[in-house]
């Protein structure tokens, strides 16, 4: 058989699909991976012009949570994806880590109710594999927080041009190490604001003690918000999350001191991609340079993608997905 060598053109930039939070739906995530031309060959999905990079949150709720992460870490390991860490991850290491001797913690996350109501999944679905989940817990430290190409830009939850600044000084790699995760668990820390932030996103805390009760029955004290508002002037500005305020609370004006909290990314910036919200309806930008890629999939939403080339101002027409059924 003659085998005909075709010229590459070397100066084009890598195209990349940019897959949301999985939570352990690893069939919606073949299928959506199927959908957009990878196949599965040597050990991994790839692409013969493409690569993927996952905005975070493979554990947790779903019900394939260990085949999730074998795909995903497949991927990467082949050179055919990269990842930025979620919260759940992080979650996921500082409730399976002991605090050092002497500290306060015994573990850097409590053992309590409601952090074991979220890693419950994760925990029974990896009950006869102990030694994969060390191993995973091990590769959670090699995954950085976020990700800057030529022409975008890719973290969990938030971007902050200042505090990632300051991350890259200390962090090299852009990841958590064991150090760095020990000093997170401090209240107050620097390695904790950050991956708060990049992770979890932006709040405002409510005023006067008050609370506002969620869909999931949990009461709380914050509201999520936007980083990008322009000169917003409401709490209804700001809010940013699958729970909305009540009509009342949403009407308030934000005082001088709560705007001063507010994080603003220009337009002017890359496009940035997030996860971690929780959204629904039909995918699409948020504003043109800021798309988020979580629409609810272990919810039975939608596992969403949006396939990154060269352009500066995102398209509705670019996103892709499927719908999660009962796996």
């Amino acid at each position: 058989m003659e085998f005909i060598k075709t010229k590459t053109n070397t100066s084009a930039k890598q195209a990349y699909d940019l897959i949301g939070d999985v939570h352990g739906c690893a069939h919606s995530l073949e299928s959506l991976l199927k959908k957009m031309g990878y196949q599965h060959r040597q050990g991994c999905y790839r692409h013969p012009q493409r690569k993927v990079i996952f905005v975070g949150d493979i554990v947790d709720r779903g019900p394939r949570i260990r085949e999730a992460l074998h795909i995903v870490k497949d991927m990467i390991d082949q050179n055919q994806a990269e990842i930025v860490l979620g919260n759940h991850e992080y979650n996921a290491m500082c409730y399976c880590t002991e605090g050092r001797k002497g500290s306060a913690h015994q573990y850097l996350r409590e053992h309590n109710a409601r952090h074991h109501r979220l890693i419950r999944e994760t925990l029974e679905q990896f009950e006869d594999f102990h030694q994969e989940w060390k191993e995973f817990l091990a590769w959670f430290h090699e995954i950085p927080l976020f990700i800057e190409k030529e022409n975008f830009r890719v973290v969990h939850a938030c971007w902050d041009n200042e505090i990632i600044s300051r991350f890259k000084e200390i962090s090299p790699t852009h990841c958590v190490n064991e150090g760095l995760l020990h000093d997170s668990a401090e209240i107050g820390s620097f390695s904790g604001g950050v991956i708060d932030k990049l992770t979890r996103g932006t709040a405002l805390e409510l005023p006067n003690g008050e609370t506002i009760l969620g869909k999931d029955g949990l009461a709380r004290h914050m509201f999520r918000t936007k980083f990008w508002s322009d000169n917003p002037q409401t709490y209804n500005d700001v809010v940013f999350q699958p729970d909305p305020l009540p009509v009342d609370m949403a009407q308030r004006t934000l005082s001088a001191i709560e705007k001063q909290k507010l994080l603003h990314y220009s337009s002017s910036e890359l496009p940035v991609f997030v996860g971690h919200y929780w959204m629904s309806s039909e995918p699409a930008p948020i504003i043109d340079n800021i798309a988020c890629l979580d629409y609810s999939a272990v919810k039975y939403g939608r596992l969403v993608a949006y396939r990154m080339d060269d352009e500066q101002c995102l398209s509705r027409e670019k996103f892709i997905w499927v719908d999660v059924s009962r796996e």
